[in-house]
């Protein structure tokens, strides 16, 4: 043994960093979920009331949490064991039924087809090594006319090396080609264990989509309203506007 520490797999990451997610996410999300994301995910998504909804990537659970207080029946599958005891931990503190699984979004194991009314998958499918196989997963277990809603890091402005400068402006170096699929590992703010990401272009989503036989109804790039809502004041939400942090897509099968 030479003494050298292995990087950690995908899955290992999120399990080592669960404890830290669950305080960075809470149980409203943090404020891109809650001021730009969130509002076009129930859009997108509508009344969940009475439907199978599963929770694609579901972390500690935040939007499984919300999407049963709205009436739906939930399923939450992440690939982290830890992530789910956490979340089992605060579903069992808040007395909210949740079915909650260690299941990769990439297999879907436990999901029985043509099961689920509609999937929400947040700010997962960038994380996954085997985009197609979640795709292909996805429309496997929707009932026909079922619906997804898949927000994700918008590829366009994820480059590592991004930065603002002193007068608000934002300027990005890109050292790879934006076509090129590659990983990206990343550290992030106060968390102990890095962020392990896979850089994809926007199209090549798209086709992943319609090769699964997944239907593109809407489309958007989530940003703060303008007037900025409660609780962000207008040069936060001016940063917010600069460039948008992730895509949505709502699919239909």
């Amino acid at each position: 043994m030479d003494g050298t520490t292995q990087p950690l797999s995908p899955v290992e990451s999120w399990d080592a960093k669960a404890r830290e997610w669950a305080i960075q996410v809470g149980d409203d999300g943090d404020e891109n979920r809650r001021y730009q994301s969130d509002p076009v995910l129930w859009r997108m998504l509508g009344d969940p009331a009475g439907l199978d909804v599963l929770d694609a990537g579901c972390g500690t659970g935040y939007l499984s949490l919300e999407l049963a207080r709205r009436g739906a029946r939930v399923v939450g599958a992440d690939w982290s064991a830890r992530m789910i005891e956490v979340a089992r931990e605060r579903s069992s503190e808040l007395g909210i039924v949740l079915d909650l699984r260690v299941d990769s979004c990439s297999e879907l194991a436990t999901v029985a087809d043509e099961s689920i009314d509609a999937i929400v998958s947040n700010y997962v499918l960038m994380d996954l090594p085997d985009l197609d196989g979640a795709v292909r997963s996805f429309h496997r277990v929707l009932r026909p006319g079922g619906r997804a809603v898949l927000i994700f890091s918008h590829p366009c402005f994820g480059a590592p090396g991004w930065g603002r400068m002193g007068d608000g402006s934002t300027i990005f170096r890109w050292d790879r080609p934006y076509f090129e699929e590659f990983e990206i590992i990343e550290e992030w703010g106060h968390f102990t264990t890095p962020f392990i990401a896979y850089h994809r272009p926007l199209s090549r989503y798209w086709k992943a989509f319609a090769a699964a036989g997944l239907r593109v109804l809407d489309f958007d790039e989530p940003t703060v309203a303008d007037p900025p809502p409660a609780g962000v004041d207008r040069q936060r939400a001016r940063r917010f506007r600069m460039f948008p942090n992730s895509v949505a897509f709502l699919l239909r099968k």
